[in-house]
C-alpha cells in the first residue's frame, strides 16, 4: 500500500499520527474480502462457496466493507509505525476513521513510544548517605513489641482504662426513636478507633455489671455522612473487662520466643536484625539519591501508560476499593512515576554497559541460595522458575552490578 502519513505530534512520549489510505486500495481490500466471503457463504440454491461474487455483495456488503476497513487499518498502522520508525510503548489506538465509496481511508493513530534514554551524564554526582544508627530506644522498641505479641488478657473487676478489651451490650436509638430493648454485643479494645469517642467515654465510666445510657454525639468526621454530628441516646452494658497482662522481660521469655539462652542473647540477635534493617534501608535510601540526581541531569519522558499500569499494580497489592482509586491514583502518580523512571535509568546503563545478569550468575544466586536452604539447586531453580521469581533475582543481580558501576564514578559520604 502506498499509505501516507503526517505526524501531528511528534515529541514527548506521546505521539499523533495521521495516516490516510489510497482509494484503489481500499478497492482491492474489498475485493478481496468479498473473496473470501463468497468462497465460505451459503446461499439458497447454490453451492458453499459457488454463488456469484456480485450476489454476495450485495448481501453482505456492510459486513464485507467492515472487514476489509479493519484489515486495512491494521496494516497501514504496522506500516506508518516502521515509515516513521517508532517502538510502540503500548497497544496504539484507532480514533476518527473516515471512509466513503470510492475515496481514500484516513485515521488518526494515538500511541506512546518507547523513550530513549542516553544518559550523556552518569558521573560527578555526589549524595550523601544516611547514618540510620540503632538505638538503645530501638532496641527496647523492639522488645516491647515481641512482650505485647505475647501478652494475656486477666479479667479486673474495675471500670475500664485505654487498652482494656471491653465485652459490652450496645443499643443506639434511630432517629427519633427509643433505644431497642435487645443490644448487640461488641468486644472492644478501648483507644482503638474501634468505636467513636463520645461510646468510649461511657463505657469508661462503668463497672462489670453495670449499665449507662445517655445521649452520645457522633463526630463531625464520622464516614456516613448522614449520621455525623447527630445526637443519639445510647445504652451500655458492661459485662466485663479484660487488661492486658506483658510477660516479664527475663531469660525464660528470651527461650520463650526463640533458641536464646539468656535475655542478653536476645538483645543481641534484635540489635544485628535491627541494624541490618538500618543497612539496606541506607543502601536503597543512597541508591534512590543517586538515582534521582542521573534523573534530574537526564530528562527523559515517561510513557503514560506504564505510570498508570504501576498504579494499578500497586493499587491491587494494596486492595485498594474501586470508589477510591482514584484519589489513590492521584496520590500516587508521582510516586509510580518516579519508580519506572529509576527502571528505565538502570536498563539503560545496563543495557549500554553490559552489566545485565548472565546466566552463569544467575546459576550461581541459585547456587547459594540452595546452600543457605540446604536444597538441591536444581530443585530450588526448578522452584522459582514455577513461581516466577527468576526474572526477580535476575533483576536483583543486575541492578547490583549497575550500582556498583555507578558508585564507582561517584561519590557517597555519609552524613
Amino acid at each position: 500500500m502506498n499509505i501516507q502519513v503526517t505526524a501531528k505530534k511528534t515529541t514527548g512520549a506521546e505521539r499523533l499520527l495521521e495516516v490516510s489510505v489510497p482509494a484503489a486500495d481500499v478497492q482491492v481490500a474489498e475485493e478481496s474480502a468479498a473473496r473470501r466471503y463468497a468462497s465460505n457463504v451459503r446461499l439458497p440454491g447454490f453451492r458453499p462457496g459457488k454463488a456469484p461474487a456480485a450476489m454476495v455483495r450485495k448481501r453482505f456488503g456492510e459486513a464485507i466493507r467492515q472487514q476489509a476497513i479493519e484489515s486495512l487499518i491494521q496494516e497501514a498502522a504496522k506500516q506508518a509505525l516502521e515509515k516513521e520508525h517508532l517502538k510502540p510503548a503500548a497497544q496504539p489506538h484507532v480514533h476518527d476513521v473516515k471512509f466513503a465509496e470510492g475515496q481514500d481511508l484516513t485515521f488518526e493513530l494515538h500511541l506512546e513510544v518507547r523513550p530513549e534514554v542516553p544518559l550523556p551524564r552518569l558521573a560527578g554526582f555526589r549524595v550523601e548517605r544516611p547514618n540510620n544508627v540503632v538505638r538503645d530506644d530501638d532496641v527496647t522498641e523492639q522488645l516491647e513489641q515481641m512482650r505485647d505479641s505475647k501478652a494475656t488478657w486477666a479479667p479486673v473487676d474495675e471500670s475500664p482504662s485505654p487498652g482494656d478489651l471491653v465485652t459490652v451490650m450496645l443499643a443506639t436509638a434511630d432517629d427519633g426513636g427509643a433505644i431497642p430493648a435487645e443490644g448487640k454485643e461488641y468486644r472492644i479494645v478501648l483507644g482503638g478507633g474501634q468505636a467513636i469517642p463520645g461510646i468510649e467515654e461511657l463505657i469508661m465510666e462503668a463497672k462489670p455489671g453495670q449499665t449507662i445510657e445517655r445521649p452520645v454525639k457522633w463526630p463531625s468526621d464520622f464516614p456516613d455522612e448522614t449520621q455525623r454530628d447527630k445526637t443519639k441516646p445510647v445504652r451500655v452494658a458492661l459485662q466485663d473487662v479484660k487488661r492486658k497482662v506483658l510477660p516479664p522481660l527475663d531469660d525464660a521469655f528470651a527461650r520463650e520466643v526463640g533458641d536464646f539462652d539468656s535475655l542478653d542473647a536476645l538483645k543481641k540477635t534484635v540489635r544485628a536484625d535491627l541494624e541490618s534493617h538500618a543497612t539496606r534501608d541506607a543502601d536503597a535510601a543512597v541508591r534512590q539519591k543517586l538515582l534521582d540526581e542521573i534523573a534530574s541531569a537526564n530528562p527523559f519522558d515517561v510513557p503514560p501508560s506504564w505510570v498508570a499500569q504501576l498504579v494499578d499494580a500497586y493499587a491491587n497489592a494494596y486492595q485498594i476499593p474501586e470508589e477510591d482509586r482514584g484519589r489513590f491514583g492521584t496520590e500516587f502518580k508521582a510516586m509510580a512515576e518516579r519508580q519506572v523512571r529509576r527502571d528505565l535509568i538502570i536498563d539503560a546503563v545496563a543495557e549500554r554497559e553490559k552489566l545485565s545478569a548472565t546466566t552463569g550468575e544467575l546459576d550461581d544466586r541459585v547456587a547459594e541460595l540452595a546452600g543457605k536452604r540446604k536444597e538441591s539447586p536444581a530443585q530450588l531453580y526448578t522452584a522459582l522458575e514455577k513461581g516466577g521469581r527468576l526474572r526477580e533475582i535476575e533483576r536483583g543481580i543486575t541492578e547490583e552490578k549497575v550500582f556498583k558501576w555507578l558508585f564507582e564514578r561517584n561519590q557517597v559520604t555519609d552524613a
